[in-house]
């Protein structure tokens, strides 16, 4: 059968191929220490299920308005506002079928045939090809492992051609964890909005932050909100991974936009979720400090192990769950590139990781610590292993 062109213009998400790779090895009886998956370890909130478990017994089942309930869009914005400092209209909001959904269907509207866009490194492994699908051209922007991986002003305009249509920013950053600094992503957000450049800053990680960082938004600077898209979840932030629930907030034309997308798309995101959606938004918020405090203390064991492995060094992270050691020094010993050694990893050793070329660098592996300390410690001792029979 003859496939679309854009087709070609597109790979299969190496996190998800890293996950099918270790079910089939698990099929087979073999135990495996996931680092894979970006997905909490932790269930989602009672509160929050008994929310959907609600609607489910009052027949909250049928379709909803296309881009979500009044009340969830409501809360989308109010909360956002509690938070961040920022004062967008429920008209300004729109409710998707996860985050992922609401960067396809925001680039969708933004991106034509031809436009160029800027995504910083390491990146989001969709951001790429999710542009690319659109029919852009992406312009990548390499940021430092010196310097924590952060993105910079600089480092923008000199990624800027006459072509630039968009710039996909996201803090905390997966897969390094690296946070822009705030002062930094105010000069970042006033060069794009003088050369008239769309900026879309993901979110999906804004409320996990370490070190005493605080959550931080473009959202709370007007001046800038004609050429800003915020792009939200609420997949980490509340342990909701399956409920599928993510959300835009920008212009009121390109929310209409989304909009007319989602309506030949999806449809309404699910009627169930949204309910869940929104007991998580309005109700207790003591879950989201519980988890933030353990994935602290799982951080700091992660990168001092790494660090402590001959060869691997490791950056701290300031945000997300995400460790992205350098292993580099293995490909002198047999390794030939990040993909060789995850392969190698998984069939030698037993531990998933991706590889570093899903993220648009070739030094790195990136590790999930969204799992218990006990399977922390299990693969990277694995992993420590490994590196030292590479010297054979």
């Amino acid at each position: 059968m003859k496939l679309a062109s854009r087709i070609s213009r597109i790979s299969v998400s190496q996190t998800m191929a890293v996950n099918e790779k270790a079910l089939q090895m698990r099929a087979l009886g073999v135990e495996i220490v996931d680092f894979g998956a970006g997905e909490p370890d932790f269930p989602t909130p009672e509160n929050i299920k008994q929310a959907g478990s609600r609607a489910i017994e009052c027949n909250f089942t049928r379709y909803t308005p296309i881009g979500g309930t009044p009340d969830l869009r409501k809360a989308i914005v109010e909360q956002h506002a509690r938070i961040f400092g920022s004062n967008f209209r429920d008209s300004e909001c729109l409710v998707n079928v996860g985050g992922k959904h609401a960067i396809f269907n925001t680039v969708s509207a933004i991106v034509d045939d031809g436009d160029d866009v800027v995504i910083p490194t390491p990146y989001w492994v969709s951001f790429a090809d999710i542009v690319r699908y659109a029919g852009g051209r992406t312009v990548l922007a390499h940021t430092s492992e010196a310097e924590g991986f952060r993105l910079t002003a600089k480092l923008v305009e000199k990624s800027l051609t006459p072509k630039t249509r968009l710039l996909i920013a996201n803090s905390p950053n997966n897969p390094s964890g690296a946070v822009i600094d705030n002062e930094e992503f105010v000069r970042i957000a006033a060069l794009c909005h003088d050369r008239g450049i769309v900026l879309l800053s993901d979110e999906c990680y804004s409320r996990f932050l370490y070190d005493g960082l605080k959550p931080f938004s473009l959202g709370a600077y007007p001046e800038f909100r004609d050429t800003l898209v915020i792009a939200g979840s609420l997949s980490k932030t509340y342990a909701m991974t399956g409920w599928r629930i993510g959300y835009v907030m920008g212009p009121r034309d390109l929310v209409a936009a989304v909009q007319k997308i989602q309506s030949h798309s999806t449809s309404n995101p699910p009627s169930i979720s949204q309910q869940a959606a929104l007991e998580a938004l309005t109700g207790p918020q003591d879950s989201v400090e519980m988890m933030l405090a353990e994935y602290t203390r799982r951080r700091d064991f992660v990168v001092q192990r790494l660090n402590g492995i001959p060869g691997v060094e490791c950056t701290s992270p300031g945000g997300a769950f995400y460790a992205y050691p350098n292993i580099s020094s293995s490909y002198a010993r047999g390794i030939k590139d990040s993909l060789d050694f995850s392969k190698q990893l998984l069939e030698q050793a037993h531990v998933a990781v991706v590889p570093g070329s899903a993220f648009g660098t070739e030094n790195h592996i990136r590790i999930s610590y969204a799992t218990s300390l006990e399977q922390l410690d299990r693969g990277l001792s694995r992993i420590a292993q490994f590196i030292i029979r590479l010297d054979g």
